[in-house]
């Protein structure tokens, strides 16, 4: 039995271009997270989020299986362009011009600021109250916005992989995250929100 724990992504994709089913397992396990939390970031709702992750992991399987990965190094990137058009195509489908509609108790609890901040505990409280913050203004921001921003601080992408990912051009994903920037400090002084993190 063949461990893939010393395997890279590509290696396992290419493992299974070439038949070995257990090495597609291994990539799920591995990617199943954190393109779910991705997914379910972008549109917001449960049920959404699992028929977009499962068409997404149909379209790999798919994909592979005729050919159509090629190693670029980059596996996880292409997963998550594959759900990206997979979220876009759900949305054309449904003649909405709006990426997101916002649900009444997301909050964006899946991101835990424990998870971003290294911090001591004296000033915890404060910093989880900070990112409690940031969270709902983000939460506020217009799809393309808030998913450059996730894409970036969150998914730690560059601005060419967000602009591959989304399919629009590097000025525009720049452009999306200066919005998105003064947009979220315009409602901090609007709510009064005070957002320095106590280091």
């Amino acid at each position: 039995m063949k461990d893939f724990t010393s395997c890279t992504d590509e290696e396992l994709a290419l493992l299974y271009i070439d038949g070995d089913n257990r090495a597609f397992d291994e990539l799920l396990a591995r990617n199943q997270q954190k393109l779910y939390s991705y997914i379910l970031f972008v549109v917001r709702d449960p049920e959404l989020a699992n028929d977009v992750f499962q068409d997404t992991f149909v379209k790999v399987i798919t994909r592979l299986q005729e050919g159509r990965y090629t190693n670029c190094g980059k596996f996880s990137f292409w997963l998550t362009r594959i759900a990206h058009n997979v979220i876009m195509d759900c949305y054309r489908k449904q003649k909405n011009e709006h990426i997101v509609e916002p649900t009444k108790d997301n909050d964006l609890s899946n991101l835990r600021s424990e998870d971003i901040l290294d911090i001591n505990r004296e000033n915890e409280y404060v910093n989880m109250q900070v990112m409690n913050d940031v969270r709902h203004l983000m939460n506020a921001l217009p799809a393309p916005q808030r998913e450059v921003v996730y894409m970036r601080f969150y998914q730690e992408l560059s601005f060419k992989e967000i602009a591959d990912i989304t399919g629009v051009s590097i000025n525009t994903s720049l452009g999306r995250m200066r919005y998105a920037l003064i947009n979220m400090r315009r409602m901090a002084r609007q709510n009064e929100m005070h957002l320095s993190l106590e280091l």
